[in-house]
């Protein structure tokens, strides 16, 4: 059964999507909503007060622990010879046939470092390996995981571009030059209907669309832009979408930014996190500070925070995005209060971890293990030598 529609202006799902959700695979994701507070599901976390820092200064709930995992310039696990990369930025866990996992981070530096590197852990949660899965390429900024176990990683500059890489071994990603050329931030996979969402950072940025013709090859397909049909952001607004004429445009020859070549297209104002769950797609946009989230069966747009009008605005400079399994919208600041924050499917506004002592620097690539009670997440120009430093935090994010 698919969601019919919309209960009102003021909130964006049926009851029976949200209750039960056909396309639920544990708790519902946090409600979108345009004012008031709303059910939460069973299990949603009350993360508590922050605690003092800890040695790490971090501030934590209480019975959380931290240790940092990764630090710029240095070799994380001991016997190998990768050097964890500078200015980590988006990443993403991914469990392995062992009972381990892996942890992939871009870094968002020049060509000489720019890249993924990734972190292997084995069952227990030791740091075993690290090995490069991309290299030679320029301000990997964020991405997404896919659901058939890659990793997106996207290129932050005028003709940037994505690549597919395997986070499982020392590799070499792979070009998907249908997904476009631009200001590429993040990306989200929407398996029931074969899209590959983007976003792009810039302040007249669009919302994009890949339409792959069968997922998981992302070799062939339409590359799409986003038209909000109406002005108003707090009403729910049907999207149409519009083939975007040349993906990849020779911006040196004078060919159209991709931005420019859809009239009809909606500007979003600093596109950064996206995250695919449960049939929502959840959106970050700096400029204005708000989370947008769009219903993929009914394509329909509204928002699930804007700061200038919350009743707890604490919640700033919004950026890398992840959602639990039990709904709660975890969002990295950059930087604001160098917190991450969680938007519950209840409406509340909560800080899930602060780290304090560091300026100049941003949080990045949030992401949880499959178990729910790692979470990994990076300073950008934090650490020793100002390069960047990755941590893990352990507690009961989603029990």
């Amino acid at each position: 059964m698919r969601s019919r529609g919309f209960l009102s202006r003021r909130a964006f799902l049926l009851d029976s999507l949200w209750a039960a959700g056909a396309l639920a695979l544990g708790a519902a994701p946090a409600k979108p909503a345009f004012a008031g507070s709303v059910r939460r599901p069973r299990g949603a976390i009350n993360y508590g007060p922050l605690q003092a820092p800890d040695a790490n200064g971090i501030r934590l709930p209480a019975g959380f622990t931290s240790r940092v995992v990764a630090v710029a310039g240095e070799a994380p696990v001991a016997g190998t010879s990768t050097l964890w990369h500078p200015n980590p930025d988006g990443g993403a866990t991914f469990p392995m046939p062992d009972g381990g996992w892996v942890y992939v981070s871009n870094s968002e530096s020049g060509i000489a470092f720019g890249g993924v590197s990734a972190l292997r852990f084995d069952a227990s949660g030791n740091a075993v390996d690290a090995y490069r899965v991309l290299s030679n390429t320029t301000r990997n900024c964020a991405g997404g995981a896919t659901p058939w176990g890659t990793w997106l990683s996207c290129e932050e500059k005028a003709d940037g571009r994505v690549w597919e890489c395997d986070p499982g071994a020392p590799s070499q990603g792979v070009l998907r030059s249908g997904l476009g050329s631009f200001h590429h931030e993040a990306a989200a996979v929407d398996p029931f209907h074969g899209h590959v969402y983007l976003t792009e950072d810039r302040p007249d940025g669009l919302l994009y669309r890949f339409a792959a013709n069968a997922l998981p090859d992302l070799s062939v397909g339409v590359l799409e832009v986003a038209e909000a049909v109406g002005s108003d952001p707090f009403t729910a607004r049907p999207l149409v979408w519009h083939p975007v004429p040349n993906p990849n445009p020779n911006l040196l020859l004078g060919e159209t930014a991709t931005r420019y070549q859809v009239p009809a297209a909606t500007p979003f104002n600093g596109g950064e996190g996206l995250f695919y769950n449960q049939g929502f797609v959840y959106i970050a946009t700096k400029g204005d500070t708000r989370i947008w989230v769009i219903d993929t069966f009914n394509q329909m747009l509204g928002l699930l925070y804007d700061r200038a009008t919350s009743a707890n605005p604490i919640l700033t400079n919004v950026d890398n995005i992840f959602v639990t399994r039990v709904g709660d919208v975890f969002v990295a600041e950059d930087p604001g209060n160098l917190e991450i924050v969680a938007l519950t499917p209840s409406g509340s506004v909560v800080p899930v971890l602060e780290v304090t002592g560091q300026t100049g620097t941003e949080l990045a690539g949030p992401a949880l293990d499959s178990s729910g009670n790692r979470l990994y997440f990076s300073s950008q120009r934090g650490g020793p030598s100002g390069a960047g430093i990755t941590y893990e935090v352990i507690g009961a994010f989603t029990q």
